[in-house]
């Protein structure tokens, strides 16, 4: 498994960087596989100061829909830093360990096709539009494409580490 280096958009964009964006985003593979996780198995960490299966799906969700807002703040040519968040802070002060898993994967496939729905209505100048992840220049289109990587990157460790 790669390690995350401390600038991680370059290593989101490995898993993702020659795939079509919306396929990416319209592929139901990591859907149908959070899908064949039951609700015991979601609430398994594989130590005690790691992650729940659920708070790792609630923070895929939370992680897209704080870069899906930068994304649309890019998109209309405001300029915001799209990288950085406390993602311990956001998972510490969520409800993820008191919502079902259900619930988690109904919230996750919603703010999905919303995303698929923002995307769709992007043009090609303003996917090429460019702005700053730390220290990276990153056109919005290959932003928009880490936020899957991303997704890439959790799914793989619940697969080597939570589900052996």
């Amino acid at each position: 498994m790669k390690h995350l280096p401390t600038d991680g958009l370059p290593y989101y964009l490995e898993f993702v960087e020659n795939s079509d964006l919306l396929s990416l985003f319209t592929s139901e593979s990591i859907s149908d596989f959070l899908n064949s996780i039951d609700e015991e198995k979601a609430g398994f960490r594989y130590r005690s100061d790691k992650w729940s299966i659920k708070q790792i799906v609630g923070h895929i969700t939370d992680h897209e829909r704080i870069k899906i807002y930068r994304a649309f703040l890019t998109s209309r040519n405001q300029k915001v830093e799209l990288w950085g968040y406390d993602q311990n802070l956001l998972v510490n002060n969520s409800r993820f360990e008191e919502l079902t898993f259900s619930e988690l994967l109904d919230d996750y496939n919603n703010l999905r096709k919303a995303s698929i729905s923002f995307i769709k209505g992007l043009s090609e100048n303003q996917l090429n539009i460019k702005g700053w992840a730390g220290r990276d220049e990153v056109t919005l289109e290959n932003f928009l494409k880490t936020i899957v990587g991303h997704e890439i990157h959790h799914i793989n460790i619940i697969k080597e580490k939570y589900l052996y």
